[in-house]
């Protein structure tokens, strides 16, 4: 369910969709990720059009990079999983949305790489792979979806988990420091906060999306709680980013 940042070729990714944010609704999130697969589901068609470019983050992360086996966590239309199947024998596309899956498989097959390709319906804090198999992977807009915090943990721990000894990740949630919520954020507070984005479809339907908002020093806090072991963090674009590798009781080299 990649989402929320700067277009590579310009216009915001918060464009045309993204409307007014507000509190989160405890009543309509749960702790399975089932509300967000049915808000991906109802809006995958009209959100994947306008998600086309991988973003810049993402592209410098992957030079230089290549792997036997990679991973999209919250592939959305797969325009990262395209970037990874650039540089791995096999990439694995996982998201919660049937309806984001079937607009990544018609972008591999439009594009030429389904045969490297694999889709997966699932949880990304329940990962279907074995321990130690994965040698390259991005999880970018995903992590902020989840709720409540010990599920964003134990989705992190997943990563940890099937990364292989060396293999490394780049993660990113939405950040305090973003300029959509200036009017919202204490800028003297060390935490993110719950809320909802709606996304506008053709027609004016609004469909509310949960947000976890993370302070940059929250995303460390969580990162260092989990199994990963954090080569690099950085903001940038109004996302928090790291760099992990998984945890071996030191920080790994890169």
């Amino acid at each position: 369910m990649t989402d929320d940042h700067e277009d590579a070729t310009g216009p915001a990714d918060d464009d045309p969709g993204e409307d007014a944010t507000g509190p989160a609704d405890d009543d309509h999130e749960d702790a399975t990720g089932e509300s967000v697969r049915r808000t991906y589901d109802r809006i995958a068609g009209h959100f994947a059009s306008t998600r086309e470019y991988p973003w810049p983050e993402v592209t410098t992360f992957l030079d230089g990079r290549d792997a036997g086996t990679a991973l999209d966590v919250g592939c959305g239309n797969g325009r990262h999983a395209e970037a990874l199947a650039d540089r791995a024998d096999v990439v694995v596309g996982l998201d919660a949305s049937r309806g984001l899956l079937g607009e990544a498989r018609d972008r591999a097959s439009a594009r030429g790489f389904g045969r490297r390709l694999r889709l997966v319906q699932g949880d990304a804090a329940r990962l279907p792979l074995r321990d130690g198999t994965v040698d390259l992977a991005v999880y970018v807009a995903t992590l902020h979806h989840l709720r409540p915090r010990s599920r964003r943990v134990e989705s992190l721990d997943e990563l940890a988990r099937v990364l292989a000894p060396a293999g490394r990740a780049l993660v990113s949630a939405w950040s305090t420091v973003h300029d959509r919520f200036a009017d919202e954020v204490d800028r003297d507070a060390r935490e993110g906060f719950d809320t909802t984005v709606d996304w506008t479809l053709p027609g004016g339907e609004r469909v509310p999306r949960y947000y976890h908002v993370y302070h940059p020093e929250e995303f460390e806090v969580d990162l260092s709680a989990s199994d990963l072991a954090v080569v690099e963090s950085f903001v940038s674009s109004g996302n928090c980013y790291a760099v992990v590798g998984p945890g071996s009781g030191s920080e790994p080299g890169d």
